[in-house]
């Protein structure tokens, strides 16, 4: 039951364009884990200073997504191969919930990247007392400023004198200068942090915001090409 009979041409172009399209989606999948986790692990170091995680969130949802989709396409390659009407319509129903999610996982990334302007600057300093007093806080203000090369929220005057070691600029990798006896602008970072975390965050809001939405573009040929398949299915 439910396995397809004979098909006209345009029935064989939908069957073998919607196994392509699974194939593209499975690689689209990959590549927007792939993004996600990169962005996760490797560049969210500032995350501990700001009270609202919705970028990490959103990013969290476009990695789960990345499985889910890469799952997905496996199954309606099989259900276009074998021409099986109840594995089509398994996969619409569960290709529509995942382009909905992507879509709104995607666009949050944008509207995120302009919400952060607004209220970082105070997140910031409100996590400046906690430096040396909670450990997540100080290895965040550490690695965001070797990372990006700054010092303080607007500059290094934000520390009050009790200027941290990852405000001193490197001789080399590895090895700090004392800046703490000769404060000057060739032994600190006198960019503040701020405008560089805001500059950072959008660029990572851009990466997986687009790869989320391309992904979801390809998923919305999906749809359209399971539904005519399973229409033309006998």
């Amino acid at each position: 039951m439910g396995m397809g009979g004979a098909m006209d041409s345009c029935g064989r172009c939908m069957k073998f364009s919607l196994i392509c399209i699974n194939v593209i989606t499975l690689i689209g999948g990959a590549i927007a884990l792939a993004i996600g986790l990169w962005v996760w692990t490797s560049r969210s170091f500032s995350s501990t200073l700001m009270s609202n995680n919705m970028f990490i969130a959103s990013v969290g949802v476009v990695v789960a997504m990345g499985v889910a989709i890469m799952i997905l396409s496996l199954l309606g390659c099989c259900g276009a191969a074998k021409e099986v009407k109840c594995m089509l319509l398994t996969y619409y129903i569960l290709v529509f919930i995942i382009f909905v999610v992507m879509l709104v996982g995607g666009i949050l990334q944008f509207v995120f990247r302009e919400k952060v302007l607004t209220t970082l600057d105070r997140e910031l300093y409100a996590s400046v007392p906690y430096y040396g007093v909670k450990h997540e806080y100080t290895k965040s203000w550490d690695d965001t400023q070797t990372y990006l090369q700054c010092c303080g929220v607007k500059s290094p005057n934000d520390w009050h004198g009790n200027l941290p070691e990852s405000c001193c600029r490197e001789a080399y990798p590895g090895k700090r200068i004392d800046c703490k006896s000769n404060q000057n602008p060739t032994t600190i970072y006198v960019d503040g942090c701020l405008d560089k975390v805001i500059e950072f965050l959008r660029e990572d809001a851009v990466y997986v915001g687009t790869a989320a939405i391309i992904v979801a573009i390809i998923m919305l040929l999906a749809l359209i090409l399971s539904c005519g398949l399973f229409v033309k299915i006998e």
